[in-house]
């Protein structure tokens, strides 16, 4: 299997799915915990037809799914495949799934020299590196129920931004949250890097990235 590209998921027309960080989301609307359980049930059975299996989060009103290759590090054809079977599930249930409320984020921390200091963040959140992935600039949780954390190079002379959050989410959502986000004092910092991402303030100078799959390699 080869990881596919953005544009190359975009492509399949997947209604309700959006891809965040390497992977495919969806967030499923169940009503309530025992319809959840039974859509758990349905893809937990499809997945092991498949061989291949999703992360499942399952809450009271909603099920989350994430779809990825991990051998890939990506999305791959088996995720399409699999997306679309959890789709019908979901219409055979008669439930909706959206992907308009789905985010996903990471915690970036500037600095000029990360060699010096990943040590430390990952030992304090007892988090990987992602050295064995050709990553060295990034920690993670293993069971993926924190942030990311990675380190974006900066300057070393002060003031300067230490930390700022990446938001990920669906490239119809970004336009909505600036205008909110306008809307309760923020200012737009930076839209250079769009469609991929842009940078927002808060009324205090604190800054967030809202981040999308476009126009990325």
């Amino acid at each position: 299997m080869t990881k596919l590209t953005g544009q190359q998921i975009a492509d399949e027309a997947l209604d309700g799915w959006v891809l965040l960080l390497g992977g495919l989301h969806t967030r499923i609307r169940t009503g309530n915990f025992a319809t959840g359980l039974s859509v758990v049930d349905a893809i937990g059975a499809a997945a092991e037809e498949m061989d291949h299996h999703p992360d499942l989060d399952l809450r009271y009103t909603h099920v989350d799914v994430r779809l990825s290759s991990h051998d890939e590090r990506g999305v791959t054809d088996r995720d399409i495949r699999l997306a679309r079977t959890i789709s019908r599930i979901a219409a055979d249930t008669g439930v909706e799934l959206e992907s308009a409320s789905v985010s996903r984020m990471e915690l970036a921390l500037d600095t000029p020299s990360h060699e010096r200091i990943l040590p430390f963040w990952g030992a304090v959140l007892a988090m990987k590196d992602q050295s064995e992935a050709g990553v060295d600039d990034e920690v993670r949780d293993p069971y993926d129920a924190l942030p990311a954390l990675w380190f974006q190079k900066s300057g070393s002379e002060e003031p300067r931004q230490h930390w700022h959050l990446d938001v990920w989410v669906d490239p119809e959502q970004v336009r909505p949250r600036i205008d909110a986000a306008l809307a309760a004092g923020g200012t737009l910092v930076d839209d250079e890097g769009a469609p991929s991402f842009w940078v927002l303030a808060d009324p205090e100078g604190n800054r967030v990235c809202l981040c999308t799959w476009q126009d990325r390699g």
